[in-house]
């Protein structure tokens, strides 16, 4: 019943934070474009820009609203039913998440009212401000929670109390500076960015090809290609970095994302694997020669670690145990969130290509694929993302230091988390109607007609 009680803390935190997920990269991205058309409208004093700021204002605000209702959740998660696991990091923890709480977000939500309500109250440069600091705010946020998350992936600066059985903070300093934290950071913010683009491509898409509000929707398709493919070169450049940190203090990871089995001197990078696990090997595995090597070494010739040496290491160093992740999640996890930043990517140039010749109109067929299939790959790729980084960690929940087998709450039943974990997957299920309802609605509205910050403030009342 214990490991029973375990696996449904698990599916709930992956089925909650999944559901966060989706919303939080929009944030980061949306919010600096909205950012962007208001001090262009600033700027130029072009209603097409302003119009611009109201329409993607409101999907915004919709975006960010269930994204902080489906946050807030996660945290009261760890005390519920994590309780172990909450006692052993507290110290580390409570620094990062007060900080995000009390500064970022504060921060975000504050400015954030004073732009929805300030138009007509606040000078058209003060109020600009006011977007952009909802934008860093956004950015400082994401800043704080990875510092908690990077932690458990590569745990630095702490002490084990040998008395209470606690990890003590002992360097915040080289918490704050940890390189999977410097990694993982600029990911995400340009995760965002290629996010939003892909959501915001596909929106104007669907006006364009419907020949509406072609002024605002073909400048929105504009910003949305720049930001989806400048995101997505950011993804695929910090993807790289933050792989080569991986292979340095994650390696069962990269060895699992990769099938494998044994150390390779080059290292060949896995096309498609079928894996024996009862045999620790591969039944069957295309490959590309040396591209494992280059990925994780930025040469042909160094050696990459394998499955089975690394698992008899951490028998060595933490006791009998199976130390391998999930490989099918993790291997596949890995091609699918590769394959859908590369579907980005492409989408993104396409844009931007089509954009500068004039000729994004005539491409029917590009703006129904960035309305069905760029959408589709931003979110899966989000997901899949996460689901890699998380799965691919197991079975430590800090990274061999402390296992998740264990760190659930003991005095919390299967049978209760079974009723939290129907309740919550229902909650979100419910309060996805109403959010899909109301972005899907004000995307079909497209933009109004406002001309002045009087218009503007009137029509964001909704």
């Amino acid at each position: 019943m214990e490991d029973l009680a375990l696996l449904l803390a698990r599916w709930q935190f992956g089925i909650v934070t999944v559901y966060h997920w989706l919303f939080v990269p929009i944030t980061l991205g949306i919010t600096w474009m909205v950012a962007i058309m208001e001090t262009s409208w600033l700027r130029t004093k072009n209603p097409v820009y302003l119009r611009m700021t109201k329409f993607w204002g409101k999907l915004m605000l919709i975006n960010f609203a269930i994204g902080v209702v489906t946050g807030i959740v996660q945290e009261f998660q760890f005390g519920m039913n994590w309780s172990t696991y909450s006692r052993f990091v507290g110290d580390i923890f409570g620094a990062p998440l007060a900080i995000e709480a009390l500064l970022a977000f504060f921060i975000e939500s504050t400015f954030l009212g004073l732009w929805i309500f300030g138009w007509k109250k606040l000078s058209p440069k003060v109020h600009v401000l006011t977007i952009w600091i909802v934008a860093f705010g956004t950015m400082a946020s994401a800043f704080w929670i990875l510092v908690a998350g990077s932690w458990m992936q590569y745990p630095v600066g702490y002490v084990l109390n040998p008395v209470t059985g606690r990890a003590e903070m002992a360097n915040f300093f080289e918490i704050i500076t940890s390189k999977m934290l410097w990694a993982q950071f600029p990911h995400t913010i340009f995760v965002g960015f290629a996010t939003a683009g892909s959501l915001m491509l596909g929106v104007s898409a669907w006006h364009l090809m419907r020949k509406q509000h072609i002024e605002v929707m073909r400048t929105s398709a504009a910003f949305a290609s720049v930001a989806l493919l400048v995101g997505s070169l950011g993804v695929a450049m910090t993807g790289h970095w933050l792989g080569q940190v991986m292979v340095e203090v994650q390696p069962m990871k990269m060895a699992a994302a990769e099938a494998l089995w044994e150390d390779e001197q080059p290292a060949a990078f896995s096309l498609f694997a079928v894996g024996d696990k009862e045999n620790n090997r591969n039944a069957i595995n295309v490959a590309i020669p040396a591209g494992l090597s280059l990925l994780s070494c930025n040469n042909l010739d160094c050696e990459v670690r394998g499955i089975n040496s690394l698992q008899a290491e951490m028998v060595e160093n933490h006791g009998p145990g199976d130390y391998i992740p999930n490989l099918f999640v993790t291997y596949w996890g890995f091609r699918l969130m590769v394959g859908s930043g590369t579907l980005m990517l492409i989408i993104g140039a396409l844009g931007v290509w089509f954009h500068l010749r004039g000729t994004l109109l005539k491409r029917r067929w590009f703006l129904v694929g960035a309305l069905w299939i760029g959408i589709a790959a931003g979110f899966l790729g989000n997901a899949t993302g996460w689901i890699f980084t998380e799965m691919g960690r197991q079975p430590w929940v800090v990274y061999e230091v402390l296992l998740t087998r264990g760190t659930n709450s003991p005095t919390v039943p299967a049978g209760w988390v079974w009723i939290s974990l129907i309740g919550f997957s229902v909650l979100y299920g419910l309060l996805a109607i109403p959010a899909i309802y109301l972005f899907v609605k004000f995307a079909k509205a497209g933009p109004g007609e406002e001309t002045s910050n009087e218009d503007v403030a009137a029509s964001m009342v909704y």
